[in-house]
């Protein structure tokens, strides 16, 4: 059994963490468990039996869940960009030595089904499917082997970017992190659960297959990511950190090609094994 964690508002409005085993989905919440994300991550192989028994014995909830971020209360959200070759091959920034980072802030986070507004003035929106790492454990000049077991897990994330605000300056960070540009979800998988190493990153728009990539061409890999990171800052359980994205991307494309997101659009990251993030633009 392939155990997916999510967290998802409950009818009072706050928010549960559920389990899925891909057609069951329980409320871990409300069947006498009181672990929050912190006692998961430190004691996950103890936690995942008691787990895979609720999903077994426990009611499950009724579809149309209300899904809230996969990572609620992140300490850092950190993006790695220009991270596929695929990706660097389309866009005119170059090819860093190093791994490429900037950031978003808490202020940016959404969830599966969340609307994506732009913000005022922005007229150029467009999306980045991505895999996103999870950590698990507190890591600090890290090799690569301790940064791999620093990582709990993986979740789906679109780096939504605003491309006439990333192009005012050398910094990207204005077109990254206005409000709602970061959601992740709906499903976290433990790392132990899945190998990351070839799998699919989709984007599709109104139905429409955009990107069509795998992480086989990533550039640095999850475990080079965290080692290096590290090296500059300690990572703590909860941090995400967005790993990049395929080809595809509208910023791409020739210019009068450019179909820039708009109010109605529905935009669908899928990862292999993981799920599907659904956002709107409204």
């Amino acid at each position: 059994m392939i155990v997916k964690l999510l967290n998802f508002y409950a009818e009072n409005g706050a928010v549960h963490i559920g389990a899925s085993d891909g057609e069951k989905t329980v409320d871990v919440s409300a069947v006498g468990y009181s672990w929050g994300w912190q006692e998961i991550f430190a004691d996950w192989e103890k936690i995942r039996p008691q787990i895979e028994s609720v999903l077994q014995h426990a009611k499950p909830l009724a579809h149309g869940l209300r899904f809230a971020p996969a990572v609620t209360a992140p300490g850092k959200i950190l993006c790695v960009g220009l991270n596929y070759a695929s990706h660097r091959a389309e866009v005119p920034f170059g090819a860093p030595k190093y791994p490429a980072l900037f950031s978003k802030f808490n202020n940016a986070l959404n969830a599966s089904g969340g609307e994506v507004r732009l913000p005022t003035g922005a007229k150029e929106l467009d999306y980045e499917a991505e895999l996103v790492i999870i950590i698990g454990k507190k890591v600090k000049d890290a090799a690569e082997e301790e940064a791999a077991a620093a990582i709990f897990g993986y979740t789906a994330g679109n780096d939504f970017t605003a491309r006439d605000l990333q192009r005012r300056t050398s910094q990207w960070l204005l077109g990254k992190t206005p409000d709602g540009f970061a959601p992740l979800g709906p499903y976290i998988v433990p790392a132990a659960e899945i190998d990351v190493s070839h799998l699919a990153v989709q984007t599709f728009v109104n139905g429409e297959m955009r990107q069509d990539g795998r992480t086989a061409d990533m550039i640095f890999a999850p475990a080079a990511i965290v080692s290096y990171i590290s090296k500059c800052m300690t990572l703590a359980p909860g941090d995400v950190i967005f790993t990049g994205t395929p080809h595809g991307v509208i910023f791409g494309m020739p210019e009068k090609e450019r179909r820039w997101l708009k109010a109605g659009d529905e935009v669908v990251v899928k990862i292999e094994g993981i799920g599907e993030l659904r956002n709107r633009i409204a």
